[in-house]
């Protein structure tokens, strides 16, 4: 007997725009407030600090706690990743958060000397241009929690890159005399970046999700770039860990990308599901599977079009109330008819008492 499964409803999501402009190359810092401009200084100046080799503080235990990767517009890709302070060692009401992306092999930014003015703006732009990504904000952090969650993005071509990740402490105005500095973490973070626009078949991340929510209209900019898991009419809530109960369902989202098409622009995908159970030491077993799920001209919207920019999409929820306690692998086969071509994808999970 297979699995029973709920299918998300397919919608026309768009390729993905470039996630919101850089700070350092497009915001406007006039209206900034001094204070604030102060805080992104101080912060750029922690990481150059650590980039040239200097210990990396971490007072506010900045920890990663996942990454994603799906394909964006202008042959980038678009990588919304989610981050966790402790809260109960911030003591202040919100925490700087900076991120810089460096493209590993390029130059190294070196901090800047004190009394070296003359080439100063020569030498800001330089670092900026070594930059494939950078930006901050100031993310308000609610006392009592342990744990702060942050989930921000930023956008890059494909290629292997160092991830620089700053939270701090906001400097006061008038600091107490002898008062300690204020609390920093940085956290650095390779991350490889696949291409999705070289036109062979793949997949974004299978991302497994809390929930999925419809969105009522579309995000401001500001508000995409503080919720990156926004993707056009839906929302996407990651599940941060991989650890479920018999009371859960195991809800994956994926995208495919560049699968072939007929003469009416339309793909024929099939994409397979199967659960295997892990037991002890011994070889892992099938345990089950749910339907196949077909993209085609019969089951896509008629109006679905790639060309457009249109992309396929895959997924479902999975009530986990028939699978024993114990640890399983998830194989997502997606196989493209018209090229013939097949890849798999794989995620491994547990199952704990309700």
């Amino acid at each position: 007997m297979r699995l029973r499964r709920r299918v998300f409803p397919l919608v026309l999501l768009l390729v993905l725009a470039s996630s919101i402009a850089p700070f350092a190359q497009n915001k406007d810092e006039k209206k900034r407030d001094d204070a604030q401009k102060k805080e992104i200084q101080s912060v750029v100046k922690i990481v150059d600090d650590v980039a040239a080799g200097q210990p990396a503080p971490n007072d506010l235990a900045l920890t990663w706690v996942r990454d994603d990767q799906l394909k964006a517009q202008g042959n980038k890709e678009y990588v919304p990743f989610t981050v966790s302070v402790d809260a109960s060692k911030v003591s202040t009401p919100n925490v700087a958060f900076y991120w810089r992306v460096i493209a590993k092999g390029g130059a190294t930014p070196s901090p800047a000397t004190a009394g070296d003015k003359k080439d100063d703006q020569k030498k800001d732009d330089k670092k900026k241009s070594d930059f494939a990504y950078e930006d901050i904000s100031f993310v308000p952090v609610q006392p009592g929690q342990t744990s702060t969650k942050i989930a921000r993005s930023f956008t890059v071509p494909a290629g292997s890159y160092e991830v620089f990740l700053v939270a701090k402490e906001p400097t006061p105005d008038k600091a107490p005399k002898n008062a300690p500095p204020p609390k920093a973490s940085v956290l650095k973070r390779s991350i490889d970046v696949p291409d999705f626009w070289n036109g062979e078949l793949n997949t974004s991340s299978v991302i497994i999700a809390t929930r999925i929510d419809p969105l009522p209209a579309p995000l401001t900019p500001q508000q995409q770039a503080d919720r990156p898991y926004a993707l056009g009419a839906m929302e996407i809530v990651p599940a941060l860990d991989t650890k479920f109960t018999k009371k859960s369902e195991l809800s994956s989202f994926m995208l495919i990308y560049n699968p072939k098409v007929d003469s009416a622009n339309k793909p024929d995908v099939t994409v397979e599901y199967n659960f295997y159970q892990k037991v002890g030491g011994q070889p892992e077993k099938f345990f089950n599977k749910t339907n196949p799920q077909s993209l085609n001209a019969q089951t896509l919207p008629p109006q679905f079009d790639l060309n457009a920019g249109h992309q396929l999409q895959s997924g479902q929820a999975v009530p986990l109330a028939s699978f024993p306690e114990g640890d399983y692998r998830l194989e997502i086969k997606v196989t493209d008819k018209i090229a013939n071509k097949t890849l798999t994808r794989e995620l491994n999970f547990s199952v704990g008492p309700a």
